[in-house]
Order: C-alpha cells, then sequence, then structure tokens
C-alpha cells in the first residue's frame, strides 16, 4: 500500500508533459479504443510520461468520457487536460472545397470529380436539373448563376452534390437575397441581375469597374441593341478557350447564347457571380458611354458610339 501510495506521487496529473513542447498535432483515437489502451501511442507521440503512470492517472480519475476521432494535442499538456482533451469534441473530418469566381456548373462538376468525389456529371444532374429544393424560388431553368463562388468546408466521407449545391443556395440567399430586398431591384426582376452579374464577373476584372461597365450592358438592353459579349458565346463550350469552337459559335445565328447576332439576355446565366458583380447589377453607374474594351493590361477603355470604339480597338489591337 505505501508503494502504490509513492507512485501515486509521483504522477503530478496538472504537470506539463513536456513544457517545451508547444507544437499542435492531431491525436486519433480509433473507435472502440479505451484509455488504457492508449498508454503505448501516448507515451511514444510524447503525451504521457510513461504507461504506467498514465495507468496511474486512470486510476485517480474518470476516463469514460473518452471519445472516438481526432483532437488537437500539444506535448505541454498535463495529463488532466490531455484527457479533457481527448472527451471533448473531436475536429470536425469536414475539408476546404473552393468553388472559384465565375465557375460554370461544368467547372465545378469538373473539380469535383478530379477530388474523386463524384462521378462525372452528378453535380451537373443536380444543379441543371433543379433536383433539391432551394431556399428561395429561383427564376431560372437551372441553377447556374445561384451556386455562390466560395470555400466551403465539405465531408470527404458522405459527400454529395446535393449537399454542396444546398449550402451553395443558402449562401446565394444569405450572402444577397437577405440583405437586399427586391424593392431595391428596381425594374428588373432576379434572373435579370443575376444574369448581367454573370457576364459582369467574366468581362470586368476589376470590381471597382462593374457598375460603369453594368451601366452599358442594361443601356444596350434598354435599347435592344445586342449585347456583343463574347463570353456568353463561350458558355456552352466544353473546354472555355477553345478558340475555333469559340469562332464557330460567334457565327452561329441560331445559338440563344450569342449576343452579337441576337438582342436581349442569354437565357441563363454563364457562370456563378460574387456579390461584387450582383451588386454591381443592382446599382449600375450611368454615363454617356456604349461601348468598352480591356487592353492587354486588362484596363477598361469605354466609348460613346461605334467610332471611338474602333478607334480604341486599333489602337489597343483588339479584335
Amino acid at each position: 500500500m505505501l508503494l502504490f501510495s509513492l507512485l501515486l506521487a509521483c504522477v503530478d496529473p496538472d504537470a506539463p508533459i513536456d513544457a517545451s513542447d508547444t507544437d499542435v498535432r492531431v491525436f486519433e483515437v480509433p473507435k472502440g479504443s479505451s484509455a488504457g489502451g492508449l498508454g503505448p501511442r501516448l507515451v511514444e507521440e510524447g503525451l504521457a510520461p510513461s504507461e504506467w503512470q498514465w495507468k496511474l492517472f486512470l486510476r485517480q480519475t474518470e476516463a469514460n468520457c473518452l471519445k472516438a476521432g481526432k483532437f488537437e494535442v500539444r506535448g505541454d499538456m498535463s495529463l488532466n487536460e490531455l484527457l479533457e482533451t481527448l472527451c471533448g469534441v473531436p475536429l470536425s473530418d469536414d475539408v476546404p472545397f473552393t468553388v472559384l469566381e465565375g465557375w460554370r456548373i461544368r467547372d465545378i462538376d469538373a473539380a469535383l470529380v478530379d477530388k474523386g468525389w463524384i462521378e462525372p456529371g452528378a453535380y451537373t444532374k443536380v444543379a441543371e436539373g433543379k433536383t433539391i429544393e432551394a431556399p428561395f424560388t429561383v427564376p431560372s431553368p437551372t441553377f447556374e448563376g445561384y451556386l455562390y463562388p466560395e470555400t466551403y468546408m465539405v465531408p470527404v466521407k458522405g459527400f454529395t452534390a446535393e449537399l454542396l449545391v444546398g449550402r451553395q443556395l443558402n449562401t446565394f440567399k444569405v450572402r444577397f437575397l437577405d440583405k437586399h430586398p427586391k424593392d431595391e431591384f428596381g425594374e428588373r426582376s432576379l434572373h435579370e441581375l443575376v444574369v448581367v452579374a454573370s457576364m459582369l464577373e467574366r468581362e470586368e476584372p476589376k470590381p471597382h469597374q462593374r457598375p460603369l461597365v453594368a451601366g452599358i450592358m442594361w443601356k444596350r438592353l434598354d435599347a435592344t441593341t445586342p449585347l456583343g459579349i463574347d463570353a456568353t458565346s463561350r458558355y456552352t463550350l466544353p473546354e472555355w478557350n477553345n478558340r475555333k469552337a469559340f469562332l464557330k459559335k460567334l457565327r452561329d445565328p441560331t445559338d440563344p447564347y450569342n449576343t452579337r447576332l441576337s438582342a436581349g439576355l442569354p437565357p441563363t446565366a454563364i457562370g456563378n457571380p460574387t456579390l461584387s458583380s450582383l451588386e454591381a447589377a443592382m446599382k449600375p453607374e450611368a454615363s454617356e458611354f456604349w461601348y468598352y474594351l480591356h487592353d492587354a493590361d486588362k484596363n477598361l477603355h469605354p466609348a460613346r458610339n461605334g467610332a471611338e470604339h474602333e478607334a480604341n480597338r486599333k489602337k489597343y489591337d483588339v479584335y
């Protein structure tokens, strides 16, 4: 009995195991593990002084609270702190997935396939088929334009396209709709705003210039003048930068996304815009300009008429 008492005295549950070890690492407790069975690994990873001291510590405390999962631990923890951590909330297994600004449904689908999380077309089926219920009325034949670009924390195990699409639609609602009621849209519908915003996302790389470009777009739309936006003709191409296929699209008068040959908006958004583009579409800047182009450095050059626009094309070698 005296020996046992002396041994207990050698185990200070509030003393750091190694005060100099402040590095954070992840310790995983497998399902079905017992606190006593973790001893060898804890010693090996510098989280317990020895197996017998860990077992003696457990005889002084209640360890039935142990949870399976991953936990952030440090060597400068005391045994009490360590056990409290292992009885706490495990780290989430979620990992980040970034939907880039302007990405189309097909681009998101391809990125998920590259991750090995879905079969090809699984995301597209949900997003284009609108197979889940949105948290608001989506006035478009697909969810294109409403799948907010953001970095989402998603579970690798049990990931589904429905889960991500639902999160994106809800983020669109929170970031845009909840902040801007319909009475701020003026005479424009939500569908029109989203389609124009998707074009702005592709057309104007500098967010502070998007209101000006939006003003030009709305002016041309209201005058039933073709927008002449090349990005719309790229939308249905499997490869956005396939120039040969793009030039063929530009000559196709039956293509509903050809805004060089037809006035009005394309039938859907051409990608998923950010808040900057959505707000620019909602609050365009009035100007005297009817045309615009970008030089090789992506600087905007607006023009008041066709002659000025042609002069800019020649000056900046943009054709």
